[in-house]
């Protein structure tokens, strides 16, 4: 059986013959490296996103109030647009804790006050996580601090 073409191929074949024309000497085609449009995109012209942006800012308030009195009227899709959209995110935030750190003790010393803190539960661990945390960037900065000044010291030992 030899190859033969489907009726529907070769009357569309008949019917646009430029469609099965090699690429190159198509009309109309693009050509490597000649850009469509040389000239680029007009100074000052706006892209969707700009376009909308400064629409909302226009109707902003007016859609915002419609939202709400959507929402308040029990529209849960405006609710929600209202809770992911024009409200902030909540954070979360870590309570105030107080309980003892001296903070004249060895680094340390007061990474150990913080774990006792957490055991004895006057601290949630992890708000014991985050300040030993910061104990340990302090002792990062003493660190470079201290080998600053013996570098200083060293350099004006040689000069």
């Amino acid at each position: 059986m030899e190859n033969a073409e489907p009726d529907w191929l070769t009357a569309h074949r008949e019917k646009h013959p430029e469609d099965f024309e090699p690429r190159s000497s198509r009309r109309g085609g693009f050509r490597p490296g000649v850009s469509g449009n040389p000239a680029g995109r007009p100074k000052g012209s706006k892209n969707r996103k700009t376009l909308l942006a400064e629409e909302l800012q226009k109707d902003g308030s007016e859609l915002a109030r419609v939202i709400k009195e959507a929402a308040l009227a029990g529209d849960t899709s405006a609710m929600n647009l209202w809770a992911q959209r024009l409200e902030p995110p909540l954070r979360a935030r870590a309570a105030a804790v107080e309980f003892e750190l001296d903070p004249d003790k060895p680094l340390h010393e007061q990474a150990n006050q913080v774990l006792v803190a957490v055991s004895e539960g006057r601290v949630d661990p992890e708000t014991g996580r985050m300040l030993i945390d910061c104990i340990q960037s302090v002792a990062g900065i003493r660190a470079v601090d201290e080998l600053e000044a013996r570098l200083i010291a060293l350099e004006e030992k040689q000069a």
